[in-house]
C-alpha cells in the first residue's frame, strides 16, 4: 500500500467528503475513455464513487478530490494505475458462458482445422479473459478434442487490462459453486477439490494451464505486443464498454491478428451491425475472416 507523510496510515477520516463531484467524475471519465476506450457516462458517477471509496480509505485520504490530485500526479499515475483499473473494471464471467460458441468450436471449427492444417498448432486468443474461466473453458474443449486426435496441438493466449484478474487466472482457484453446473466427468477430470469444506474451492488441473499463457494488453493500444496469428479470437462482453467508433476500431485491430478463414466470437449482447469490419457474418455473434 502506498504510504507517504501526506497520507500517513492512521490519518483521521472525520472530514471525508462522501461525494464524487461532477468535475472530478469528468476528469476520471475522460481519462478512462482516452486511455482505455471505456465509456463512463454521467449515470455511472455513483457507481464510480462507490468503487473508489474503498481505495480512498485504504490510502487514508479525506476526499475524492485528494485522490484525484494524487492519481493525476506523475508519481500517482505510476503507483496507482493498476489499482485504479482493478477498481473500475467489471469481471463477471463463468465457465462455459454462452455455450453455443464452445459447441461451434468443437463441432465445426476444430474438425475443419484438423482436415486442412495437419501438423499446424491451433491458436486461440481470449481477449478480455478476466479471471480465467473463458480460457480454461477453451482449454477443456481443446483437451477433450485432443483425446481422440492425439497429434492435435494448440496454444491459448489470455489477455486483460486488470493485473488483479490475471493473477486470479494464473492461480486457477475458484469457488466450488463455479463448477456446479458443469458435467460431472469434466469436473472430475479437470478440477481438484480443496479439502477445506468450510471454504469449498476447486483448482484447475495443471493440464489446463500447460498450453495457456496470460499477459497484460490494453485493447486501446495502437499495437499489441503479440507476434502471432490466431485461428480463433474470443472478444466477448468486452465491446459493450466501448462506444461504436471504438468498437469498430478494436474489432479491426483484433481481426488483423486472425489467420484468413479464422473465426471471431463476440458476446450475445453485442453487435457488429452497420460496422465497417473485415469479417463475414456466419451465425449470430460468430464471424469469419475471408479466406
Amino acid at each position: 500500500m502506498y504510504q507517504e507523510s501526506k497520507y500517513e496510515q492512521g490519518k483521521e477520516l472525520n472530514c471525508f467528503r462522501a461525494e464524487l463531484s461532477e468535475k472530478d467524475f469528468q476528469a476520471f471519465s475522460s481519462f478512462i475513455y482516452s486511455q482505455y476506450g471505456i465509456k463512463m457516462p454521467p449515470v455511472k458517477r455513483i457507481m464510480l464513487q462507490g468503487r473508489l471509496l474503498k481505495r480512498i480509505r485504504e490510502l487514508n485520504m479525506n476526499s475524492y478530490s485528494e485522490y484525484k490530485e494524487y492519481f493525476f500526479s506523475k508519481e500517482g499515475q505510476q503507483r496507482e494505475i493498476f489499482n485504479f483499473l482493478n477498481v473500475i473494471t467489471t469481471n463477471k464471467t463463468d465457465f462455459f458462458r454462452e455455450p453455443v460458441h464452445f459447441n461451434f468450436l468443437q463441432d465445426n471449427i476444430l474438425p475443419e482445422f484438423l482436415e486442412k492444417n495437419q501438423g499446424s498448432v491451433f491458436k486461440v486468443w481470449s481477449a478480455g479473459c478476466s479471471s480465467g474461466e473463458e480460457p480454461y473453458t477453451i482449454s477443456i474443449v481443446l483437451n477433450e478434442f485432443k483425446v481422440n486426435h492425439p497429434h492435435f496441438n494448440f496454444s491459448i493466449l489470455g489477455t486483460d487490462i486488470s493485473n488483479k484478474v490475471l493473477k486470479a487466472a494464473a492461480q486457477g482457484v475458484y469457488p466450488e459453486s463455479k463448477v456446479e453446473l458443469m458435467p460431472l466427468h469434466l469436473k472430475k477430470k479437470y478440477f481438484l477439490k480443496s479439502k477445506d469444506r468450510k471454504n469449498p474451492t476447486v483448482r484447475v488441473n495443471p493440464l489446463l494451464q500447460r498450453n495457456l499463457s496470460l499477459k497484460y494488453i490494453n485493447l486501446m493500444d495502437s499495437a499489441y505486443s503479440v507476434n502471432e496469428k490466431f485461428d480463433v479470437i474470443f472478444c466477448r462482453n468486452v465491446l459493450i464498454y466501448f462506444d461504436r467508433k471504438t468498437q469498430e476500431k478494436v474489432i479491426n485491430k483484433l481481426s488483423s491478428y486472425l489467420n484468413p478463414g479464422g473465426y471471431f466470437f463476440i458476446g450475445h449482447s453485442e453487435s457488429m451491425t452497420g460496422m465497417d469490419v473485415q469479417l463475414e457474418h456466419i451465425k449470430p455473434t460468430i464471424f469469419q475472416k475471408p479466406k
